[in-house]
Parts: C-alpha cells; sequence; structure tokens
C-alpha cells in the first residue's frame, strides 16, 4: 500500500490516500483485542457444550476473514453505491425480520433468530446499518423539498421496523433504532416540536415494556435491587474485583468459567479480570477514539446525507458499546447485546464490518462531487 504514489488514480489508489487510516488501525485494535479474548473466553464454553475447546475460536476466524474483506470492500464504494447497498439490506433483511415474528428460533423468550440451512441469522443487525443510510437519505430529502414526501416515508420506515423488534421482543434493539433516528431528525434541523413529542412517547414506550413485557420486568427489578438473580452481575463484578489494575493475565481467569455469556454479553468481564483496568480503559478510549474520529472528519462536510449517514453510523456503534459496556459494570439493566469486534457472535460480526466499511466510504476525503 505504501508503494502507492498520490497520483495514482486507480480505485486502490485513490481509496489509499483518501480513507481514514487511523479509524482503520483503531479497529484493527479492536479485532486483536477480540481474537484474545475469545481465546480466553471460549474454551471453558466450549467444554460446558461437550466441544472442543477452540470450537468458538475456529469459528471466529472463520467469520473474522470474510468481515474484514466485506468491510474493506464496502469501504471503496461510492456514495451512491453506498445507498443502493443500504437500500439491497432494507429489502433483504427487513422481511426476514418480519418473518420472526412467525417462524422466528426463540431464546430466552425472543424471537430474533431465523434458522437457515447450515446458519442462523439475527435480521435485526443487518436492519441497523441500512437504516441509518436510508434515514439520512430520506431526511436529507425532505430538507431539499423536492416535492417527495420523505418525511412520511421515513417515519412510516422507522414505525415499520420498531413494530417488528417490539413484537421479537427487543426492546434493546429498538432503543438503538430510535437513537439513530431521533439523533438524525434533530440534527436535520426538523421541528423541535416533534422532537419533543417523540421523546414523550419514547418515555411512555419504555414505561409501558416494563409492564407488558415480562423479561423486561424482570431485568429492570433486578437492577434496581428489587428481585430476581443477579448472579451473573455478581460474577461481572467480582471478575473487576479480582483483575485489579494490571490483571491476572490472558488465560489466568476463574470468573469466565462461571458467567454463561462470557464469549458474548460479558466478554468485558473477561477483559477487566484477565487484563485489569488500564487495559479495559484503553479498550474504552478504542471505541471514544472511533466515535470521535468520525465526527471530526465530517465537521466540515457540506453534504447533508453524509452528515446525517456518518451521525446515524456513530450513533450506532457507540451506543451499542456503551450499553455493553454499562450492562456489564451494572450501569443498567442488562441487553443481549455484543461489545463490537470483540464479542464473538456472526450476525453481529458482519452487520458491524457492513457499519464500518459504510463509515469508512462515506468519511473518505472529496475533492469533488461527482460519487455524490
Amino acid at each position: 500500500m505504501t508503494m502507492l504514489a498520490r497520483s495514482d488514480q486507480s480505485v486502490l489508489g485513490r481509496w489509499w490516500w483518501t480513507v481514514d487510516r487511523w479509524t482503520m488501525i483503531a479497529v484493527a485494535m479492536l479485532i486483536g483485542f477480540g481474537i484474545l479474548l475469545i481465546q480466553a473466553a471460549t474454551p471453558a464454553v466450549a467444554a460446558k457444550h461437550g466441544l472442543d475447546n477452540f470450537y468458538f475460536v475456529e469459528r471466529h476466524l472463520i467469520m473474522l476473514v470474510p468481515a474484514i474483506f466485506m468491510m474493506l470492500g464496502i469501504s471503496l464504494l461510492s456514495l451512491k453505491q453506498i445507498r443502493w447497498l443500504a437500500v439491497g439490506l432494507l429489502v433483504v433483511f427487513l422481511p426476514l425480520l418480519a418473518a420472526t415474528l412467525l417462524i422466528g428460533v426463540e431464546i430466552k423468550g425472543a424471537t430474533r433468530w431465523i434458522q437457515l440451512p447450515g446458519i442462523s441469522i439475527q435480521p435485526s443487525e443487518f436492519i441497523k446499518p441500512a437504516f441509518a443510510i436510508i434515514a439520512a437519505w430520506l431526511f436529507s430529502r425532505q430538507c431539499e423539498k423536492r416535492g417527495f414526501p420523505a418525511l412520511s416515508v421515513n417515519m412510516a420506515l422507522y414505525l415499520v421496523v420498531v413494530l417488528c423488534l417490539l413484537g421479537q421482543p427487543d426492546l434493546g434493539m429498538t432503543c438503538l433504532i430510535s437513537a439513530i433516528w431521533f439523533g438524525q431528525f434533530f440534527l436535520a434541523g426538523l421541528p423541535l416540536l416533534l422532537v419533543g413529542i417523540f421523546l414523550l412517547l419514547g418515555i411512555g414506550g419504555l414505561l409501558t415494556a416494563y409492564y407488558m413485557f415480562p423479561h423486561v420486568t424482570a431485568r429492570m427489578d433486578k437492577f434496581l435491587g428489587h428481585s430476581g438473580d443477579t448472579y451473573q452481575i455478581d460474577r461481572s463484578l467480582e471478575a473487576f474485583t479480582n483483575g485489579g489494575l494490571f490483571g491476572t493475565g490472558p488465560g489466568e481467569g476463574t470468573v469466565k468459567m462461571s458467567i454463561p455469556d462470557a464469549h458474548a454479553d460479558f466478554v468485558f468481564a473477561v477483559a477487566g479480570e484477565e487484563l485489569g483496568l488500564l487495559w479495559c480503559l484503553f479498550i474504552v478510549l478504542l471505541f471514544a477514539f472511533i466515535v470521535l474520529r468520525g465526527f471530526w472528519r465530517v465537521r466540515n462536510e457540506n453534504i447533508l446525507f453524509i452528515v446525517l449517514a456518518v451521525s446515524g453510523l456513530l450513533i450506532e456503534f457507540g451506543l451499542q458499546a456503551i450499553i455493553n459496556l454499562a450492562s456489564t459494570l451494572h450501569l443498567m439493566p442488562t441487553k443481549g447485546m455484543t461489545l463490537p469486534f470483540i464479542s464473538y457472535g456472526g450476525s453481529s460480526l458482519w452487520a458491524l464490518a457492513v457499519s464500518i466499511g459504510m463509515l469508512l466510504a462515506l468519511t473518505r476525503k472529496r475533492y469533488g462531487l461527482g460519487d455524490a
């Protein structure tokens, strides 16, 4: 790559000199931490299921290779191609999201997965980046006032996605999609009165979910200490206590033996015990760097679609990390949400690769509007 001259006008040459290499480095570091922590956390999980010790490690690496190629390939796309990719993802995964209500596989009281030959897919993971791009495009069209009922279509799309998610039910993903949409709504400069109304509706929705969905009630009660089993949270906090400042060392932790989701939702607890506080803070800083770097790249952008799309993708990425970290540290009720690029997971890993690929494509330096 370093042999490519600035005058090189090939697709690869233009990509190399316009893509945000600092974000790529930060993502590569997160992927490295993910490999390390999955190697540490999954042997215990595999043993419980009667599998080979490195079963999950091998599967993660197998899924990681196409994820990296997807991310790099998508980062080569133009703005128009990114929009078409988002439309394609929505056309494929929105019907699958609706289908989970009828034929979804139930796991822990929620039907979020579609079982296909040889693979399980969580459609909502792929809806996130597609929704962020399509909503950004519709908001930008509304601001341009070209006669197309963009806001009505946008609101209808949002409601369809949210109703499908609540039907599973998946309150965490509903909140994430809502945060993307409301954030873009606010940045697009649309009526603040509507923002206030939607905020009140969101609060009302959370209260309704508490009384309507038993698993939401149970998680909230456990978080507030009213009732319920707090075993996973207790073990998670114990892991951070054991790790101290410098950790016990990779593979030396013991709490992962007793946390059921140590390789997925609670992988940060494994990091807390084995890597210690300092490395955990570094991981948090990597997430913060990617988000802040993304906003920095579009600070002077004059194409509204890019600003809104990048903001939506960064809200998705940053909020997902915050939800996972806060759940692990008992700062909020537990959610079935992975830690980006660090937790084990197929659908989540590939969807995140799509998101970061789109982010890299949208934040490339542009010296003209030819690809808009």
